[in-house]
């Protein structure tokens, strides 16, 4: 997306605020996955939700000021939708075997 926006002279600004949360997410999981105990697996988790959650909120300022085509911001946001669920439950179960 951001290579998009960048060769048909769009915004800037906002595709790399969608470049730098949507790549961290996957690096927080990342790091969930190596990670040395339950609390800290929970944390990265729950940093990787939190940069979902961002992302989501640049991909609808991108889509509301019509920098990216409706449809192609829609389907990114339902991907961030999908992984806001799925790190949403990972977080309950492991704060539920916590306890």
């Amino acid at each position: 997306m951001r290579k998009y926006l960048v060769e048909n002279n769009k915004e800037y600004t906002l595709s790399n605020q969608v470049l730098r949360s949507g790549t961290s997410i996957g690096a927080n999981v990342e790091e969930g996955i190596g990670a040395q105990s339950r609390k800290d697996f929970i944390s990265k988790m729950s940093i990787a939700q939190k940069e979902a959650f961002e992302t989501r909120y640049w991909l609808r300022l991108l889509r509301d000021s019509k920098e990216i085509k409706k449809e192609y911001a829609d389907s990114m946001i339902s991907d961030c939708d999908e992984l806001i669920s799925i790190l949403s439950k990972i977080l309950i179960t492991s704060k539920s075997n916590t306890e």
